[in-house]
This record gives C-alpha cells, sequence and structure tokens, in this order.
C-alpha cells in the first residue's frame, strides 16, 4: 500500500513531490504518482508547445489514470483507486492535481446550422499550433480575450493567416492575470479572514476579473493590427453562426456579420466539482459543503472529513485568486505537507 498517492503529474503535484521528500525521504519508497503520460510535467510542456508560448505569466509516475475512487465503507483503512492499466492501489492518502475542467463552449456553438469539418471549430484544447497546416491567407476567427487567445493569433498569424480576434469587452493587459498583492498578506490578510464562503468566492472573481493579456503580447498584437493583418472587434459577442458554401458566417450582436474559414474558442474551462468524474465520485460518496460548485475544503485543503486532498484552482476558496498558479502550488505543497509530516 502507498502512504499517498497523487493523481497528476504536473507542476503542482511536483512542488508537492518535491516539499514531501525534502521534510520525508523516506516518503520516496512508499510514494506513488499517476498520471496517463507517465512522467512529469507532459501536459504542461505540452500545452507550452501547442500554442508556443516562451515563458510563463506566473510571478513566481508511472503511465495510467485514475477511473475509480473508492472511500473505506466505514470511515477507517484505505482509500482504492482503479486505475486504467486494470490495476488497484489502495492508499493512506490521496492527492488530486488534474488541472483544468471540460472546456467552456459558448452557447452558439451547440447550435450551428449546416454540416462543418470536424476542424472547422474547435477549442483551444485540441489546437496544436507546430503540428498546424493553413493555407496562405487562411482566414481564422478567435473568440477569446484571454492570453490563449493571444499566442492563437500570433501563432496563425506567424504561419501567414488572416486573423480576426473577438471579445465580448475591452482586451485587458496585465502583467499578471491577478494582482501580485494577492501572493502576500496585502489581500490574503483579509482573505483569510472572511467567514463567508460565498463572500470569498466573490473576491476570487473579482480579482481574476476574465481574461487578461500581457503587454508583451498586446504590443504585438497591435503591431499586426497596424500591418493590416489581424481584425479586433471589441465588444463583440457572436449570437450565431453557419457554415455554409465552404466557410463560416458569423453573426454578432448589433447587426456585424463576420466571414472565417476557421473559428478557434478560446473560452476556457468550466470549473467545479461536477467538472472532475473524481471529485464527482466523491461527492456521492461523501457530501460536502458546495459554493456554485466550488468545494468548501479543510485548512490542508482537503475534502472534509477524508484523507483526500486538493491542489489547483478548486482549492481558490482557501488559497485565494492564485491557485491555479505556482504561487498556489506551492501554498497549497506547504498546507499538505504539514498534514502529511503531522501524521
Amino acid at each position: 500500500m502507498a502512504d499517498l498517492v497523487m493523481v497528476g503529474a504536473g507542476p503542482q503535484a511536483l512542488a508537492l513531490s518535491c516539499l514531501l521528500l525534502q521534510k520525508r525521504s523516506r516518503l520516496h519508497r512508499r510514494l506513488r504518482i499517476v498520471d496517463p503520460s507517465g512522467r512529469w510535467l507532459s501536459r504542461w510542456q505540452r500545452q507550452m508547445e501547442r500554442y508556443e508560448i516562451p515563458w510563463l505569466r506566473s510571478p513566481f509516475v508511472q503511465a495510467a489514470s485514475v477511473e475509480h475512487i473508492s472511500l473505506p465503507a466505514n470511515g477507517k483503512g484505505p482509500l482504492e483507486l482503479s486505475l486504467s492499466d486494470g490495476t488497484t492501489v489502495q492508499a493512506g492518502r490521496v492527492v488530486i492535481a488534474t488541472g483544468n475542467g471540460n472546456p467552456q463552449l459558448p452557447t452558439w456553438s451547440k447550435g450551428i446550422a449546416g454540416e462543418a469539418p470536424a476542424d472547422a471549430m474547435q477549442h483551444s484544447d485540441g489546437i496544436d499550433l507546430p503540428a498546424l497546416r493553413l493555407r496562405p491567407g487562411e482566414r481564422i476567427l478567435i473568440v477569446g480575450g484571454g492570453l490563449t487567445s493571444a499566442h492563437l493569433s500570433l501563432g496563425a498569424l506567424r504561419r501567414g493567416a488572416q486573423v480576426q480576434l473577438l471579445c465580448r469587452h475591452s482586451l485587458k493587459q496585465k502583467p499578471f492575470d491577478a494582482d501580485p498583492g494577492w501572493l502576500g498578506p496585502k489581500y490574503l490578510k483579509g482573505f483569510h479572514a472572511e467567514p463567508c464562503m460565498r463572500r470569498r468566492r466573490r473576491l476570487v472573481l473579482e480579482a481574476r476579473d476574465g481574461g487578461s493579456i500581457t503587454p508583451e503580447a498586446g504590443a504585438d498584437l497591435r503591431e499586426a493590427q497596424r500591418r493590416g493583418e489581424l481584425q479586433l472587434h471589441e465588444h463583440c459577442e457572436v449570437q450565431s453562426a453557419r457554415w455554409s458554401s465552404g466557410q463560416w458566417d458569423i453573426f454578432c450582436g448589433g447587426g456585424q456579420q463576420l466571414a472565417a474559414d476557421r473559428i478557434w474558442l478560446a473560452t476556457g474551462h468550466r470549473q467545479g466539482v461536477s467538472q472532475q468524474p473524481l471529485l464527482q465520485q466523491l461527492y456521492k460518496q461523501h457530501p460536502i459543503e458546495l459554493v456554485d460548485d466550488w468545494p468548501v475544503l479543510g485548512p490542508d485543503l482537503s475534502w472534509p472529513g477524508t484523507p483526500v486532498h486538493l491542489m489547483g484552482g478548486l482549492t481558490a476558496l482557501q488559497v485565494g485568486p492564485a491557485a491555479r498558479n505556482l504561487f498556489g502550488g506551492r501554498e497549497a505543497a506547504q498546507r499538505i505537507c504539514r498534514a502529511v509530516v503531522k501524521h
């Protein structure tokens, strides 16, 4: 039996592993990491390559996936994990650090008229810039106002595409996705003193303030706009789209109509317990308080009443707006490490 099983091998899981092994080197024989790639940071590195991201905005294994998690029937004894390779693992403690939820798709994209090819409309999750083959001058409409949409726009422009970037609000530029004050006591002291979890959720959403891009990406986009290679449509929202005669006809609010050969949706991911299969299973076995699908965890980021801990964006009610960043990974690692070492 493993003392601790970590589900996921991304940067947050790596941070916790390093911290635990510094504190208790003997754990290396009783620590197990489960990830479909079989190696550290695989998804992280793949996303950096696919979007051609040169650097991060954060200021600071076994080859399998976990398909089912079972809590002990009487509340005592090990947890049981069923893996995709058919094996079963028992663990005294589990950390779930699996990253994003399901892709967030706009409502209009689910009611498309016409039979479009499979790659004519894609969420950013399915786009691999280095493997992309575009026709010269191909028209791409990118929907979204965050950093992913900027990277995809610049990548398409480098390949000779004509790009239209559409966002519901003004394109916002910020060095970080949350104010650096959230990385220390300046803002976190008041956040942690707030007893109302619904109020904490509002503070997180206000601090992140939707999507934004870095000043460097903004300068590159403005230069492409000046050259006539990029069209920026701000305060513009798609109402419907139709595939007709080999192209997209896109109808926006206010009567504006656009045309494109491809549509890329850089519209983020759904975050919540209902978007993570393992967390859905946990909730059915051991319901806890949720605030608009966000879990209310213990101070050590445990699923209350169980030896299961979370890392990543769904710890935001405890860690704060930077929960899914590297700072949040370090904070989560420290909290979980204290709980593991204490036992």
